[in-house]
């Protein structure tokens, strides 16, 4: 077997073969290639053998080319606009740095000050200026939701609840106001569940919002529907398919739970989450599909297979 080179980029930082990076991107090998060769986006190692080594800045780029193409830049302008960010961002000296470590905390901070000063319109403000620079997966991924979590641990003062509820409160609102502005009549309807206690009611509207598109319609089951009672639901409801939500390590037992569902849905069921990283090995060949957990990917996979294009 090849043997990898030791040394990289980031001293300690893990070097993943091209077909690793394919599997958390959702990016085939041949078009990592074409990045690399025809547009140098990502510039992997190599092994002695010439085998391409990619760190996890690489993954990261992988996937911010992802979100501006998603966006419509077409890929052979990425590498401008991905240094015109990189040279912005260092730069800035004004509050409203754009998404590059100081950048991402200056945005937290000024969200926390809002939510500690309960002032609505001022986090508002904040949400829409992170709307107009950045793609969606960013603002809630990178920015919202890490202070969101923040909130949700820091219950030991007093005030730190109102304030978790003030936001949480907040970012309900708008990502149902957001699915809705999606909704199309002739969309793709997929119904979204989490397993019961995995998942808070937000984090089911974010994972909601950032699977959504233009022909994908998301509806959202409340946390603490029963798993034996989703064949149900979906008979009654019929969507085109059943995405189950869920970070928690996947037991023997929830496996085979999720293979009976499986088999008897009129829909396909599909796994998001670190669930999904987790499992997809031993799901392999299943009636059971995994669209990761990474928002670009998730619904990169979920239109895949809505189109028959990407199997279990």
């Amino acid at each position: 077997m090849t043997q990898l080179l030791s040394a990289s980029c980031d001293g300690d930082d893990e070097l993943l073969p091209i077909r690793e990076v394919s599997r958390l991107t959702g990016v085939n090998s041949v078009t990592l290639r074409a990045w690399e060769r025809r547009y140098g986006l990502i510039t992997p190692t190599r092994t002695e053998g010439g085998h391409r080594l990619y760190t996890q800045a690489d993954v990261e780029t992988v996937r911010s080319i992802l979100m501006w193409t998603e966006r419509g830049i077409a890929v052979s302008k990425v590498g401008k606009v991905l240094a015109g960010i990189r040279d912005l961002d260092a730069r800035s000296k004004g509050p409203l740095s754009l998404v590059e470590s100081a950048g991402q905390r200056t945005w937290q901070d000024q969200v926390r000050q809002a939510v500690n000063d309960f002032d609505e319109q001022m986090l508002g403000e904040i949400y829409n200026q992170m709307l107009a620079l950045y793609p969606l997966p960013v603002v809630y991924e990178h920015l919202l939701m890490p202070v969101w979590h923040d909130f949700a641990l820091r219950h030991d003062a007093f005030g730190q609840v109102s304030e978790w509820l003030f936001l949480d409160s907040f970012l309900r609102m708008r990502s149902l106001q957001r699915l809705q502005v999606t909704r199309e009549n002739d969309a793709h309807r997929v119904l979204l569940a989490t397993i019961p206690g995995a998942r808070r009611e937000l984090e089911l509207w974010v994972a909601a919002l950032l699977m959504a598109s233009d022909n994908i319609t998301i509806s959202v089951l409340a946390p603490g529907q029963p798993l034996e009672e989703l064949g149900l639901v979906c008979g009654k409801m019929r969507p085109d398919a059943l995405v189950l939500l869920s970070d928690q390590m996947p037991s023997a037992d929830l496996l085979k739970r999720l293979e009976r569902l499986g088999l008897g849905l009129g829909c396909p069921l599909l796994l998001a989450g670190k669930t999904a990283d987790m499992a997809q090995d031993s799901l392999q060949g299943s009636v059971i599909g995994c669209l990761g957990s990474d928002a670009v990917v998730m619904q990169r996979r979920l239109q895949q297979f809505l189109a028959g294009r990407l199997d279990t």
